[in-house]
């Protein structure tokens, strides 16, 4: 990744303070998760936690309209500043306990002030999905201004030991104008990551990948509560 983008990225994603809100542990229903004020964008059902009955991951925003502001730069009129959180609700046979959340940034919002030119990273060729017993979020770091680079990057978590672990990343970045292309994969449960370079998406006598392996040690493993936006670098640089 060039040292240019680095420093963008880095302003773009690490604006948020976190906020307090109060989730309660247990319910009968999903909707009293949600904190007053705030609304669904995006939810997923599979079985998390292999008892045979389907959990549900929701990604919610608040509403709060102080949070829309005026944008004299390029791109759109408002931004949409409002924050967002990620639950994860075990099923019951009596409703649903909280399994999982993320309350500190993880999940960007709309639109930073920082780069009004971002598009959202969650809701434009991004978001989540349940696979194989897994949660994947994905992201996509898109500017129609300031940089050529598109970043894209996945996060797989596994809920193990009572908690969602974060057994996997994966990192791809290519330049829209000379499709270089570069990727990294990271296992956490094996320790192994590979890093490919040499990539083109665009000239196939350019597209001459290598990938390279080697071991990471990661301890204590990443959690689903402690990942936020600054999560990304510390991962890139393993």
């Amino acid at each position: 990744m060039s040292k240019k983008l680095v420093v963008l990225l880095m302003a773009i994603l690490t604006h948020y303070d976190g906020f307090t809100q109060h989730i309660p542990d247990r319910s009968g229903h999903p909707d009293d998760f949600i904190p007053e004020g705030w609304k669904i964008l995006l939810d997923e059902r599979g079985d998390l936690n292999h008892d045979g009955m389907d959990d549900l991951v929701l990604v919610i925003e608040d509403t709060n309209p102080e949070n829309f502001k005026p944008n004299d730069g390029l791109d759109v009129d408002t931004l949409n500043l409002n924050p967002r959180m990620l639950l994860v609700l075990l099923k019951t046979d009596t409703g649903y306990t909280l399994g999982g959340k993320n309350t500190i940034g993880f999940i960007p919002s709309q639109n930073t002030e920082d780069s009004p030119c971002l598009a959202d990273p969650l809701m434009e060729s991004g978001g989540i999905e349940i696979s194989n017993g897994s949660l994947k979020i994905f992201f996509n770091y898109w500017l129609s201004c300031g940089s050529y680079y598109v970043n894209q990057a996945g996060y797989t978590f596994r809920y193990q030991k009572s908690r969602f672990e974060l057994i996997g990343f994966d990192h791809n970045e290519y330049h829209r104008a000379s499709g270089d292309e570069h990727g990294i994969s990271i296992n956490f449960s094996t320790g192994r990551k590979s890093e490919t370079s040499g990539g083109n998406l665009f000239d196939e006598a350019e597209n001459n990948p290598e990938t390279v392996w080697s071991e990471i040690r990661v301890d204590p493993f990443y959690i689903l509560e402690n990942c936020s936006a600054e999560t990304y670098f510390e991962l890139l640089e393993l």
